[in-house]
């Protein structure tokens, strides 16, 4: 089946289904992240590009440890660990687990093999099969582990190719993950327009109608002013205007551990645009490319995205003007499944907001911090969140390789301010008029 139609299959699943409707959407979650891996050589799935990303084999026995360790070990009546050096060599950041191999040195793991972690991943696939076999579909904890475990993975989708784009671009040869039809340079777009909403009381949060993270629990109440969204991202002309203008040189648009970054590492454009005979280009995982200008701009940091929109004389909506503005929008756009991987221009109409799912993830104004009431799980669960609400931001949407079905408006991303290998971008807000 090809990557695209297995992302889609798995979007057509309900998130209260039958225990045999859960197992099947697992197998399907477990075989995408195998078939994400086809287009790779051993090499490129044991190379590192940086301390931020992770080697493809890193991944495929990461997601497969978590499901040894946080499910099968304490439900499956004698089970029997594979290696128990996995224990340390894939623990990510669980304290309460163990030691655990330094994430900066992933890269230096040439052993285990990646025939001995594909051997790992079929060995804990059939002993998941075990466990189905032998539990009660009314178990509600194990169904919520199940689901962690299976979100968890597809989290892992998106890193993996978002570290094989890092890597690839870090090689002078600008190879393709996968080829893509070739696509026209779009025309420079018109002004964004703006869409108003009304200000009030609103709910938000997870509302309970389905499978949720902690971090966007619980669900609460908060009183919000008038504000307008742009009705699409902003695009790479837009972001051309910026850095012509001088953008990346003018201090009083920036914040002031943004221009120390900006001026230690002579940030002057996204990370991933070159320029070759004053024409642009980007490197993407169809390697390089010509710059489409009417696509989202990808790659920008949380400072890179106030100094714009400070430019642009408009501001970063917060992570709630985002989440009420989305939530009559389905969870759905340029995604994983569209096979696209890679921003795509907004559709040329003009009656609704474009891209809130989708394309990229856009930074909010709003730092991650937990929700009033709120209380991370119990036991070494309870780290998959919580103790990271510091010191990053907030983003919501998704972007063109993130899963089908995994967003939702409740959605809660986060990342440091500096970080720029994902495909994050922005929206312009403002006060209504």
């Amino acid at each position: 089946m090809a990557l695209h139609a297995t992302a889609r299959l798995l979007s057509s699943q309900v998130r209260q289904e039958s225990w045999s409707g859960l197992q099947a959407r697992l197998a399907q979650t477990r075989k995408l992240s195998i078939e994400l891996a086809e287009p790779l050589s051993a090499e490129d799935m044991s190379a590192q590009a940086m301390d931020d990303a992770s080697p493809t084999k890193w991944h495929l026995a990461h997601a497969t440890w978590f499901f040894e360790t946080f499910i099968l070990k304490e439900r499956l009546r004698g089970y029997e660990e594979f290696d128990c050096a996995f224990n340390y060599l894939f623990n990510s950041y669980y304290e309460q687990i163990g030691a655990r191999f330094p994430r900066p040195r992933r890269g230096l793991l040439t052993r285990p093999s990646l025939e001995r972690v594909l051997e790992y991943r079929r060995y804990v696939d059939l002993a998941l099969e075990r466990l189905f076999l032998r539990t009660e579909e009314r178990d509600p904890a194990l169904r919520y582990l199940l689901e962690v475990g299976l979100n968890h993975e597809q989290q892992h989708q998106e890193l993996l190719l978002t570290d094989i784009l890092a890597l690839f671009a870090a090689n002078p040869l600008r190879p393709a993950y996968r080829k893509a039809k070739r696509r026209a340079r779009g025309a420079k777009p018109s002004r964004a327009r703006w869409t108003k909403h009304p200000g009030g009381e609103y709910g938000v949060g997870a509302d309970g109608s389905g499978f949720a993270w902690d971090n966007e629990t619980p669900r609460h109440s908060l009183r919000v002013a008038p504000f307008r969204l742009a009705d699409r991202l902003v695009t790479n002309a837009e972001w051309l205007e910026f850095i012509e203008d001088r953008g990346y040189d003018e201090p009083t648009l920036w914040l002031s551990d943004g221009w120390a970054i900006v001026n230690r590492e002579n940030c002057r454009a996204p990370p991933y645009w070159e320029c070759f005979d004053d024409e642009r280009f980007e490197m993407s995982l169809s390697g390089t490319r010509a710059l489409e200008w009417a696509a989202p701009v990808a790659h920008v940091s949380y400072y890179e995205a106030d100094a714009f929109a400070r430019w642009a004389g408009k501001r970063l909506p917060t992570e709630f003007e985002w989440e009420i503005a989305a939530r009559d929008a389905a969870p759905e756009g340029n995604d994983l499944s569209s096979g696209a991987l890679h921003p795509l221009p907004a559709p040329a109409t003009e009656d609704r907001i474009f891209q809130m799912f989708g394309d990229v993830w856009e930074w909010t104004s709003s730092a991650y911090s937990p929700y009033p009431a709120y209380r991370p799980p119990a036991g070494a669960l309870g780290e998959y969140n919580g103790k990271f609400m510091a010191n990053q931001m907030v983003l919501r949407g998704g972007s063109c390789v993130t899963p089908r079905g995994h967003v939702r408006a409740s959605y809660r991303n986060y990342f440091y301010p500096h970080q720029r290998w994902q495909f994050t971008g922005l929206r312009l807000a403002s006060e209504a008029a």
